[in-house]
């Protein structure tokens, strides 16, 4: 216990609890309305442009962060472009994005010899990557996330299950679905650093996932997808420190996929009572 609370104390970690607080708790409210219009890869496509991004930013010699974020942001309205203005679905849309940028870092890679790139921690996490600039764009991104959230909290909800209805009533169903994109890229690139491009899509997924299976409104899911999920990174990081050589993109999986069956589990318990 002592050596527990004496690594929890270290600069890095407080740095990683940071991030990974504010970026579960946008991830888990961007993650509601994204889950329920069936959109949820669109982080797992971002997060992979975010790493191609990265690549070349450090092949440049340039600021990895400071490049991905306009990149992804980008990136996110080309796909919800392609999305509704041509003949290429959704799915199809992310796909291409991920894949081409996926190449895009791999080359980068290969081609930028000498280059220092860590791979596996943008890919798959690492708490030693978190400096003090992400920690406050964190903090600032989480802020923003929360108050728009709650600003357009009707609006959200109406386009979330109706972009027909809400156009008719007077909604900008493009601004809306704007601003959750932008809001996604920035938990994307962010929350990178921490959980990694190939995991990050577990803070967008699971939490909602594991609160509809008890929750019938959407207030009720929202807010407990939001205590879900940072739930789960406290205890994924805990494990983290606990286990050596454990990932904390991976043991925060691990936690939100438990989680998820436990809910199940006990959402069925009340279906069938009822």
């Amino acid at each position: 216990m002592a050596d527990l609370l004496n690594i929890l104390q270290r600069q890095y970690i407080i740095y990683a609890f940071i991030v990974g607080v504010t970026m579960s708790l946008s991830g888990s409210l961007l993650g509601v309305s994204l889950v329920l219009k069936k959109h949820s890869m669109i982080g797992d496509g971002l997060s992979h442009v975010g790493f191609g991004a990265v690549a070349v930013a450090a092949c440049m010699g340039w600021a990895p962060i400071w490049f991905a974020i306009p990149v992804v942001m980008l990136s996110s309205f080309l796909i919800l472009w392609l999305a509704n203005r041509s003949k290429i679905f959704g799915d199809s849309a992310i796909a291409i994005f991920s894949t081409l940028a996926l190449a895009v870092g791999y080359a980068a890679i290969e081609l930028g010899e000498g280059v220092n790139f860590n791979v596996s921690s943008y890919l798959y996490g690492s708490l030693l990557g978190v400096n003090l600039t992400e920690v406050i764009i964190s903090i600032v991104v989480a802020i923003i996330v929360l108050g728009l959230y709650i600003i357009l909290y009707n609006r959200i909800f109406s386009v979330t299950f109706d972009e027909t209805f809400s156009k008719s009533s007077g909604t900008n169903v493009l601004v809306i679905n704007g601003i959750i994109a932008i809001l996604t890229s920035l938990t994307v690139v962010i929350g990178m650093k921490v959980m990694g491009a190939l995991l990050i899509t577990a803070l967008i997924i699971f939490p909602t996932l594991s609160a509809r299976q008890i929750m019938k409104t959407f207030k009720g899911v929202t807010i407990c997808a939001a205590i879900i999920s940072v739930l789960a990174f406290i205890i994924g990081l805990l494990l983290s420190c606990i286990i050596s050589n454990l990932p904390i993109g991976s043991s925060i999986v691990f936690v939100n996929f438990i989680v998820c069956i436990i809910f199940f589990i006990i959402g069925r318990i009340i279906r069938n009572k009822k």
